[in-house]
Order: C-alpha cells, then sequence, then structure tokens
C-alpha cells in the first residue's frame, strides 16, 4: 500500500506555474528571459487600498476572522453585487476565501459525489478539471473553435449536460481565451440551462471589469433571473485590483450552499487573513478610478499582440473581448523543424523551443485542454511585449 493517495495520480501539475519556473531557472542562469506565462497584472495594488491594510494593522485587525468572512467585506460584497450586477443577496448569502481557486474548490467539495459531472468549457482554466476530480467528481468537456472565438455554443452544451450533470462552469472572461459572451450569447446558453433544473451554474467572473472598446460584461444570474436560486456567482480581487498576492475571493449564492461551503472551510483554512479582507472591503467600496487605467493599458496591448502575432509566419490570432491572454493557434507550424533540429510535433513543443531558442516564456495550449495553441499573458509593459513578439516572429520565421 502505498504512502501518497491515489487521488494524486489523476491531477496533472500546474502547467502555468511549470512554465514560469522554468523561466525563473533560465533567468537564474543569466539568460535573458521575457515571461508572458504568469496570469497577473503588472500594476500596483492601488494606494487606498494599501492604505486601508496598514490601518487595519495599526488598529489591530490581527486575530481570527469568521470562517464567511468579517461582516464589513461580506457587507460590501453585497453591495458590489447589487451595484454592478444588478443581482440582490443577503450578506449571509456571501462567503469570502483564500482566493478565488478556493472558493471553487470549496463548493465542489460541498457538492460532488463520486460519478457527479461537471461540464467544462475548453479551452479551461488549467486547475477547473483537476480540482473537479480532486473533489471526487467527473469533467465533461464541451469543446469550442477558433470560429466561435473559443466561445461555447448551446448545441454543444446541450451535448454535455446528462442526468448525471451537477455544476456548469462559465468563466467569462475566460482564462485562457480572452473571450467574452454578450448578452445575447450568455442568454442562449442561460436558456439551455433552464431546461435541466437539476443543474448548477458556477461562474468565474475574475476578469470582469477587464473588458474592452464597447463590451458589456455580463453573469449567468443576471441574464436569466430563474436561474438564481442555481447559481455561485464567484468574483475576487486579484484582477481588476492587481491583488493576486492578497489572496482574497468571494462568492454569492444560494444560503444552503453558502452555509456549506462554510462548514468545508471551517475545517481547512478557516477565514482568510483578516488584512487582506480589509484591504478588500475598500477595494469594492472605495474609487474605482484606476480601473479605467488598466483597461486603457490593457487594450492598448492587446491590440499590439494580435497585431503582430498575426504577422508572424504561421500564427493566427483572435482578437478577444477581454481578461490579459490571446490564444493563437500554431497549428501550422506543427511537423516544422526548429534549428536546434527539434521536430515540433505539439504545442508543448513549440512552446518550449521558444523559450530554449529566443527566451520567451509562454504557455502550450494542450494544457488548457485544446491546441495545438499557445496562451500568452499580455500583463506587461509594450516594451517587452513588443521585443517579446518580435523574437516570436524571428523563431517561427526560423522554422523549416
Amino acid at each position: 500500500m502505498g504512502f501518497l493517495a491515489d487521488a494524486l495520480s489523476r491531477v496533472k501539475p500546474s502547467a502555468t506555474i511549470v512554465m514560469t519556473q522554468k523561466a525563473r531557472d533560465l533567468k537564474a542562469q543569466g539568460r535573458d528571459v521575457i515571461s508572458l506565462s504568469v496570469g497577473e497584472p503588472d500594476f500596483d495594488t492601488p494606494e487606498h487600498i494599501k492604505q486601508a491594510a496598514v490601518e487595519a494593522i495599526r488598529r489591530g485587525e490581527t486575530k481570527y476572522p469568521p470562517v464567511s468572512g468579517i461582516v464589513p467585506l461580506r457587507e460590501a460584497i453585497a453591495k458590489k453585487f447589487k451595484r454592478e450586477n444588478g443581482l440582490d443577496y443577503k450578506p449571509s448569502q456571501t462567503i469570502v476565501g483564500t482566493g478565488g481557486k478556493q472558493v471553487i474548490y470549496n463548493a465542489l467539495l460541498a457538492t460532488l459525489n463520486p460519478g457527479d459531472e461537471v461540464v467544462i468549457p475548453r479551452p479551461y482554466w488549467v486547475s477547473y478539471p483537476e480540482m473537479v476530480g480532486l473533489c471526487g467528481g467527473t469533467p465533461v468537456f464541451a469543446d469550442t473553435t477558433m470560429e466561435t472565438n473559443f466561445k461555447l455554443q448551446p448545441e454543444e452544451l446541450e451535448r454535455a449536460i446528462t442526468p448525471k450533470t451537477k455544476w456548469v462552469i462559465l468563466n467569462s472572461p475566460s482564462n485562457p481565451s480572452g473571450a467574452a459572451y454578450s448578452h445575447a450569447e450568455m442568454k442562449a446558453l442561460t436558456d439551455v440551462l433552464v431546461r435541466h433544473p437539476h443543474v448548477w451554474v458556477l461562474t468565474d467572473d475574475m476578469y470582469e471589469h477587464l473588458v474592452y472598446g464597447d463590451f458589456t460584461f455580463v453573469t449567468p444570474a443576471q441574464v436569466e433571473p430563474a436561474l438564481y436560486d442555481r447559481t455561485l456567482t464567484m468574483n475576487g480581487v486579484s484582477k481588476s485590483y492587481a491583488m493576486t498576492g492578497w489572496r482574497i475571493g468571494y462568492a454569492a449564492g444560494p444560503e444552503a450552499l453558502i452555509k456549506a461551503m462554510d462548514f468545508v472551510q471551517g475545517q481547512q483554512t478557516s477565514g482568510a487573513a483578516t488584512i487582506s479582507q480589509w484591504a478588500a472591503v475598500a477595494a469594492l467600496d472605495g474609487p474605482q478610478d484606476h480601473l479605467a487605467e488598466f483597461r486603457a493599458a490593457f487594450q492598448t496591448r492587446r491590440d499590439l499582440v494580435v497585431s503582430m502575432l498575426n504577422q508572424t509566419n504561421g500564427l493566427r490570432c483572435p482578437t478577444p473581448e477581454g481578461a490579459f491572454y490571446v490564444y493563437p493557434s500554431c497549428a501550422e507550424l506543427i511537423g516544422k523543424r526548429a534549428e536546434s533540429g527539434k521536430v515540433i510535433e505539439t504545442d508543448e513543443d513549440f512552446v518550449t523551443e521558444l523559450l530554449m531558442a529566443e527566451g520567451v516564456a509562454s504557455v502550450h495550449g494542450s494544457a488548457f485542454g485544446l491546441g495545438p495553441n499557445l496562451r500568452i499573458s499580455y500583463a506587461t509593459s509594450n516594451q517587452l511585449l513588443e521585443e517579446a513578439c518580435h523574437r516570436i516572429q524571428r523563431f517561427c520565421g526560423s522554422l523549416r
């Protein structure tokens, strides 16, 4: 009998973390590496949020918090959902976790039984299927295509749902593709879900505020009120407020589910860090001026990267509506040979050779369930993005 749990054999390491670590290792060896593999803003946390944390420390807000979150934060979350999404939640219908990942994990752990299925559109954030597996469920993938800008179509959602389906996970804007659903596109999906009353909806709205042009964000329970009683709407402060290291995610949903998640969390980590929670109160209740600055910078970067990648031999890159990722196809380069002599047989070969030859770190699309593609994060300076894209162009041009 082995010491480690059998469940670990069903879980793969995070490809984004693996590639980011490879880039760090090469940098430590003195290589000039531009990392486009990290999924976090390069901006600093806004000053008023940092100041709120300092003030919380000085007030002595350093004790254990309630498992589900401090009351002022739960109130701020309820106000945020009403103000920005038109959703009415009582503070008792909200929960705070140590990042959005824990919120999702706790929801799955509190609800999944062996044999329960979770529908996940593909490409997906690398952690979704692994969390489902760790919680005893079965991930069921619903495919998207580049022709539909990687957006799930209602007929594919319908095809994926079975009597065993417990959850559908919807992530808009998406990691890794940046795709976001318009009101009409989301309504087409919620119309399917209304017909299946046994299916719950878990939304990952972490990139809500990072949408560009005249695009308007919507979330499922906002589009279809009939789904309110079976939707967990998850969000957080990591991306929109440049607070990835503060580790605060939150959600709102039916009170019975929130209580079950509180029960699970109480035997795991208990409450999220008190100081971070007070900072999150300031983020949600305070000035939102930085969002326009973030959006303008990211849109400029997106347009730069999409343009340069579409001028690159063998790459095709759609323009995403949000987040800070692009998801170009490298299908035309599969089978070609790199200057090292390596034949590019997969998208993982492509990103590995790109890193070794040109010092540009990205993540292979097959890690997100759909390839041959690569995910590129444009959450870095215009100067570095332009240099990285020149290197990608040079690498692709060298393939024979």
